[in-house]
């Protein structure tokens, strides 16, 4: 049966967030485990597989995982050692420029609230994470490529695509991701109330690329905190630098 089409200007927010390079070190309880946090039980499975071939790659190397010198002891000490390792909210354990620009310590309630309710992260190692989740501190990038698995992506996109777009359903999806976590994702419209996929573009009319994660994180925090509908709210953004590419598709149109 073809999915609901659900079309709504009041329609609640989702917003796709990559996580960040950076994350804050230490956590408590509660240990972190393949099933933890909302999209735990629907990827159980692939997080352990993960678990399995990082143990036998010792945590990664250089290559792998991106960094040297003692980054990379550090990352390779938290991949081998994920299971039971101390967590941490995701809002707090991610520490990258989005993440510091969205600034969830200085949220109110309703806005805090508000981003438990819609933020989303597609993660190399997690697949999904939820604001508020308990994950632990690893390194492992979408984009990588492992032995048996191949590249994280295309290996996630199946059953991340499945439990994602089960949770965006009757959702407007505000699609802030870099391509290559877009890149794990298969959209299905016609189950949203929208989508809109956002890019930041210098006034000179050049794509922005790093330099726009700041921008990126004071859109996201914006959208939470605006009253109006999804699509309003990203049209009556302002930045000094960049202006917004908006995609958006509605749904039975792709």
């Amino acid at each position: 049966m073809p999915p609901k089409k659900v079309v709504s200007v009041n329609a609640p927010l989702a917003i796709l967030l990559p996580p960040s390079e950076g994350k804050a070190a230490g956590g408590g309880k509660p240990g972190w485990r393949p099933g933890t946090g909302e999209f735990g039980r629907a990827l159980t499975r692939q997080r352990a597989e993960l678990l399995t071939v990082l143990e036998s790659l010792g945590g990664g190397d250089a290559k792998l995982l991106g960094v040297g010198g003692r980054n990379l002891e550090e990352a390779r000490r938290a991949n081998l050692s994920l299971p039971g390792s101390p967590t941490m909210p995701a809002h707090q354990r991610y520490t990258g420029v989005v993440w510091d620009h969205l600034a969830p310590s200085t949220m109110t309630a309703t806005v805090h609230a508000r981003a438990t309710e819609s933020i989303i992260v597609l993660s190399g190692l997690l697949g999904l994470v939820a604001f508020e989740d308990p994950i632990p501190d690893y390194k492992l990038k979408i984009g990588a490529s492992l032995p048996s698995i191949g590249k994280l992506a295309t290996w996630w996109r199946e059953p991340l695509s499945k439990a994602l777009n089960a949770r965006l359903a009757g959702r407007h999806v505000i699609d802030l991701l870099p391509n290559e976590h877009r890149a794990a994702w298969t959209p299905t419209p016609d189950a949203y109330a929208g989508l809109s996929t956002v890019a930041f573009v210098e006034k000179s009319g050049k794509v922005a690329g790093h330099d726009a994660k700041a921008a990126k994180g004071l859109l996201a925090r914006h959208l939470l905190e605006s009253t109006d509908a999804p699509a309003d709210a990203l049209r009556k953004w302002r930045h000094p630098r960049f202006k917004l590419e908006i995609r958006e598709v509605s749904p039975g149109r792709s």
